[in-house]
């Protein structure tokens, strides 16, 4: 699909490289494959495994029953209060994301059957601007719990995200919180909460939401830390563990409940409905 890119001229900070690989080819074996072909293997490759980043339409339409899905707060967008701008207007780069993604940002909640088990679920989508976390993300997901609540059924989560968005600086970081509160409201209504940890899922969503599940699995290979490796590596000064922020690792100090393969996260996810019917 060829991307949209709004006509603004940007300073060029360093050239794109010659061997830029192809975003079909597996990193781990370099196994190359078509759209179809990648869609059809939910985006996991067949020689080796690696879990490629999945649309949010595509695991939604993976994970829930045919033609159950019903969108919700579909309209909900942020706006740029703070006038932010680096070397483009954020407007310029919301409306380049939606272009290119069809979202209104980052997050896709609604309500759906899975199994025959109704749930609420939300959705990340990192392909807009990252899964970065805004207002409008934070403000989508809130009316998701809410639903979750006011319909008595489970909450899902699919997290996959670059951290707060710092387009929107401290109204960003409030969605920490706000979040928080909203599961805790979930809490208080004896509802559970399942949250699947896709890579990436780092910054301000690993240190918010997203660890708060009542059973939290996560995808195999999955880098979900608060700060990424490289970094964490400059400031110590000193070499990282292999997996550093690696959900192998998170399993390891108990920080995750499971790390669940794709094509089997749905009869899992089906498993945990039944065992916590509401």
């Amino acid at each position: 699909m060829t991307e949209t890119k709004i006509d603004v001229k940007v300073e060029q900070i360093q050239p794109a490289p010659a061997d830029k690989q192809h975003p079909n080819t597996c990193p781990s074996c370099g196994s190359h494959y078509r759209d179809d072909e990648l869609e059809a293997a939910l985006y996991v490759c067949g020689q080796c495994g690696h879990h490629f980043v999945m649309p949010g339409r595509a695991r939604i339409a993976w994970l829930t029953d045919a033609g159950s899905f019903e969108e919700h707060a579909a309209s909900v967008r942020s706006a740029d209060p703070l006038e932010f701008f680096d070397l483009r207007p954020y407007v310029e780069r919301l409306a380049e994301a939606e272009l290119n993604t069809g979202l209104s940002d980052a997050i896709i909640v609604g309500a759906a059957t899975l199994d025959g088990h109704p749930l609420e679920l939300a959705v990340m989508d990192f392909s807009f601007m990252g899964g970065s976390m805004g207002s409008a993300l934070g403000e989508k997901f809130v009316r998701a719990v809410d639903a979750a609540i006011e319909a008595r059924v489970p909450f899902l989560l699919v997290s996959a995200s670059g951290g707060a968005r710092m387009q929107e600086g401290i109204l960003s970081l409030m969605q920490l919180p706000k979040t928080v509160c909203a599961l805790e409201d979930l809490r208080d209504a004896a509802l559970p909460m399942f949250s699947v940890l896709t890579h990436p899922t780092t910054g301000g969503v690993m240190a918010s939401f997203a660890s708060l599940g009542d059973v939290t699995i996560a995808e195999p290979g999955a880098l979900l830390a608060f700060t990424g490796p490289r970094v964490v590596q400059q400031i110590i000064k000193d070499k990282l563990p292999d997996d550093f922020g690696r959900a192998e690792q998170n399993l390891r100090f108990g920080q995750i409940d499971a790390i669940v393969p794709r094509s089997e996260q749905r009869p899992y996810l089906a498993r945990l409905l039944r065992l916590f019917a509401v």
